[in-house]
């Protein structure tokens, strides 16, 4: 019986996380391909470098870039990678979130509820929308469940609200999280990736002193941008997954939160109606 609520909520968010995970299975290899295409067409065109030759010096920024060489194009796809996951993920924890501001919408729960207008608090869900919402309205269906229901007291019948409380917020908890494990590895992966072409660049540039016994300054300083770009690629990717990622389990821990004080406000005022009727 305290699972029959959070039943119709369970086909949507199957749907959710099921769309999600397609999300990130295609945007990985898409990434991917851009950033490759962006680097030999663009980065690469022959436009940015002295006389055309791609071997030359760069002219300007973009050849600079394009000197960092196979290796730049995968970061750039792990930076990608972050501001579009971290895009989609503002998407998501937005519309979780609802209509309005969530701390007002708790508050005007816990203001119903202290009036005992149980009709008006459900309505406020219908207003809000959003994965609070649902969890609270939820809440709310069992709690006008639990009074029609005569063959439990008052301990079991506040029990079975908490019980629907925590298993609808199981439901939804999962869909905010999502892709936050892709962004909290791009972390490492960027910072270590980036060190990689840093290390393949310095063992060019000594290599080309080691064959050549004299300095070829053009050669030497191509090796040594290659080594910084993917040291700076590697950090801003890093720095920026850094950033979303402690924002959005922010955002997430805040609308945990307001479940967890709403669903509380719920059960105490049920347990302290029915206890005071039975007085």
């Amino acid at each position: 019986m305290a699972n029959a609520p959070t039943k119709p909520t369970t086909p949507v968010n199957k749907e959710s996380s099921s769309a999600s995970g397609l999300f990130a299975s295609l945007t990985i290899p898409i990434c991917l391909i851009v950033t490759t295409l962006i680097f030999i067409f663009v980065l690469g065109d022959p436009s940015h470098f002295k006389g055309g030759d791609k071997t030359a010096f760069p002219v300007d920024i973009f050849g600079t870039v394009y000197s960092g060489g196979v290796i730049v194009p995968v970061i750039m796809a792990f930076l990608l990678m972050v501001i579009v996951f971290s895009i989609e993920r503002f998407v998501v924890i937005g519309k979780a979130s609802g209509t309005g501001s969530v701390d007002a919408f708790v508050r005007k729960i816990q203001s119903q509820l202290n009036a005992g207008n149980i009709q008006a608090a459900s309505a406020e869900c219908d207003k809000q929308k959003g994965s609070v919402a649902n969890v609270i309205k939820s809440a709310l269906k069992k709690y006008a469940e639990m009074e029609a229901e005569p063959n439990l007291d008052v301990d079991q019948k506040t029990l079975a609200i908490q019980k629907d409380i925590e298993e609808a917020t199981a439901l939804e908890m999962p869909m905010l999280e999502q892709n936050l494990t892709i962004i909290a590895t791009l972390v490492s992966i960027g910072t270590l990736t980036g060190l990689l072409g840093t290390v393949v660049g310095m063992i060019k540039a000594f290599s080309s002193l080691a064959v050549s016994g004299v300095p070829n300054q053009i050669e030497l300083s191509s090796h040594i941008s290659e080594a910084l770009i993917n040291t700076a690629f590697g950090i801003s990717t890093s720095a920026l997954s850094i950033v979303m990622y402690n924002v959005f389990t922010s955002k997430i821990d805040k609308l945990t939160y307001a479940i967890d004080e709403a669903g509380f406000s719920i059960v105490q005022t049920f347990a302290a109606s029915h206890k005071n009727a039975n007085r």
